[in-house]
């Protein structure tokens, strides 16, 4: 098996290994490790592939996890997929993930199946109380793949429920978050549909994430997502807040980017002394 998160390494170690050369990017990205190795002790890779940016958000978040979102307790969770295949024929389209010598059921059953992994996951992490045991197993489940590119697959079905209802809140006059507006001005996704086309059916499979993406990943899971983007360092991008406006009680994940495409996790936050 592998581990699609890497064990913990010393931040600055990580970063003289990769950045070696006397080139301005180099330069620039061992400033950007320096600053959160003000904050952050350890680094840990996270597999490359293009789930990254769902595995090392939905890692951090299981890793810290003390209870469930309120999102995962509501009575029609595990209901969503009939619930919105009833309404909307084309998310019949859906890409899910290939299964290897099974027979497709019907999506919504597959969907369903996801769903409440995603939810059984989360709440038996959230109950282990030992920070060890935790991290443990969170390790165990990143490298089950069947059950973490199944729970990817639950994070994008979710994403475009949270966009549907957003879309639907816009059309009936409702205030919607600005981000909103810039996933649905896209030529490429001016609806729930083609998003779901052009968009979400490739994440994991041709394509990561867009930044816009990030801001509908972390609106769906409602946490707050906070990158440290490296190669936006000394700029006032350089730790973006996705939403940039989140709600107080969201709890906070931290990853790491020198590109806005792959992304790690930062690990042993030093603790802040109180003067």
């Amino acid at each position: 098996h592998k581990l699609s998160v890497a064990p913990e390494m010393d931040i600055m170690e990580y970063c003289r290994r990769e950045w070696r050369g006397n080139t301005p990017v180099a330069k620039k990205m061992r400033k950007g490790y320096e600053a959160v190795a003000q904050k952050f002790q350890s680094i840990r890779r996270v597999r490359g592939d293009n789930y990254c940016a769902l595995r090392a958000t939905l890692f951090q978040a299981l890793s810290q996890a003390t209870q469930l979102p309120s999102w995962l307790h509501s009575e029609d969770f595990t209901m969503l997929s009939e619930n919105l295949l009833s309404k909307y024929d084309w998310i019949k389209q859906w890409q899910l993930k290939e299964k290897l010598g099974r027979k497709m059921g019907k999506i919504s059953d597959e969907i369903k199946e996801y769903l409440i992994l995603l939810r059984k996951k989360w709440k038996s992490i959230s109950e282990i109380k030992g920070p060890i045991e935790k991290q443990e197993a969170c390790d165990k489940l990143f490298k089950n793949e069947e059950e973490e590119y199944s729970l990817y697959e639950a994070l994008k079905f979710l994403m475009l429920s949270t966009a549907i209802k957003l879309y639907n809140d816009d059309k009936n006059g409702m205030r919607v978050p600005v981000f909103s507006w810039l996933l649905f001005a896209r030529d490429t996704s001016s609806n729930p549909c083609q998003l779901m086309h052009n968009h979400l059916n490739h994440i994991g499979h041709s394509g990561g994430l867009e930044q816009v993406e990030m801001f509908l990943l972390a609106y769906t899971l409602q946490y707050t997502i906070q990158v440290y983007r490296l190669y936006k360092h000394s700029t006032d991008e350089f730790i973006t807040l996705y939403p940039n406006d989140p709600e107080e009680d969201w709890p906070v994940v931290t990853l790491i980017t020198e590109d806005d495409r792959h992304y790690n996790i930062p690990v042993r936050m030093y603790q802040e002394t109180m003067l």
